[in-house]
């Protein structure tokens, strides 16, 4: 079976070039007409990319994030869970990259079989990177007004959080 998983990524091109010829599009051209409005898309959201990592690395620089992460975990201990996971519940609605060196850190801190680890892979996986999509997607395509995003986008992360914490108590413990 895993010899053939190999052929889905060449079969996919084969089907998609096919397709094009029996609907007698120019697939070459096509492809570097997208290939071209790819390009300017990257050239164009650039600016915003550079914004949002430069806002990050400084909300870590000056100790905000440290404060943070004071003021929070608290709540998280009344809660019951684990303060540890904090890092990740604040970094993953900015970016990434960040996330997945919280992550990282903690597997090497902690383990990758404990229960924090899951915990925070878990958020990892079902939250979503709120305010680098809402800088660098919508700022890329001019729309100012992202309030009710913002706010839907954060509610979603914190289900996300909530759901990631419950569903790792009940199948992990």
């Amino acid at each position: 079976m895993h010899h053939y998983t190999a052929l889905i990524i060449p079969l996919l091109i084969l089907f998609i070039v096919s397709h094009g010829l029996y609907k007698k599009l120019a697939v070459y051209e096509e492809f570097v007409d997208g290939a071209k409005e790819g390009f300017t898309t990257a050239v164009r959201i650039i600016p915003y990319l550079v914004a949002i990592l430069f806002a990050i690395a400084m909300f870590r620089a000056s100790g905000a994030m440290e404060s943070l992460i004071n003021l929070i975990e608290p709540v998280f201990v009344f809660f019951g869970i684990p303060p540890e996971t904090l890092p990740m519940a604040i970094i993953r609605p900015m970016t990434g990259s960040g996330s997945v060196a919280v992550l990282a850190d903690l597997i090497e801190t902690h383990g990758d079989d404990s229960l924090i680890v899951k915990i925070a892979a878990t958020m990892f996986g079902s939250t979503e990177t709120t305010f680098y999509v809402l800088a660098v997607y919508f700022g890329s395509i001019n729309i100012k007004k992202t309030g009710y995003a913002l706010q839907a986008g954060l509610i979603a992360d914190l289900v996300g959080f909530i759901a990631a914490v419950s569903v790792c108590y009940w199948y992990f413990s």
